[in-house]
């Protein structure tokens, strides 16, 4: 089980389970969130009428699919909550990238 370095699951140990009929099967372990702001700060952004978040994540981290680690630093478990028309105005915290 393999993900790219850039993945929020490359570091995450690979157990292994052994299924009812003795089948080995690979999981990854829990990924616990950090809290958000404990980690370090590149800038901050205010969410604009149409913003989305792998738009804000590519034009502050360079790359949209980084968009987890944004929503880590403001601990976010829905990514579509951090730009939602009722969030407009909100400042967001974009983490260095934690790669």
């Amino acid at each position: 089980m393999a993900f790219e370095f850039s993945s929020r699951y490359y570091n995450l140990e690979t157990a292994e389970y052994t299924g009812k009929q003795g089948t080995p099967i690979a999981y990854k372990r829990r990924r616990f969130l950090p809290q958000g702001e404990t980690l370090p700060l590149l800038e901050e952004v205010t969410v604009v009428q149409g913003d989305r978040l792998d738009l804000i994540t590519f034009r502050t981290l360079g790359d949209s699919e980084q968009f987890w680690q944004v929503c880590d630093a403001n601990n976010a478990m829905n990514p579509d909550s951090l730009t939602a028309k009722t969030e407009i105005g909100r400042v967001l915290r974009i983490p260095l990238p934690q790669i």
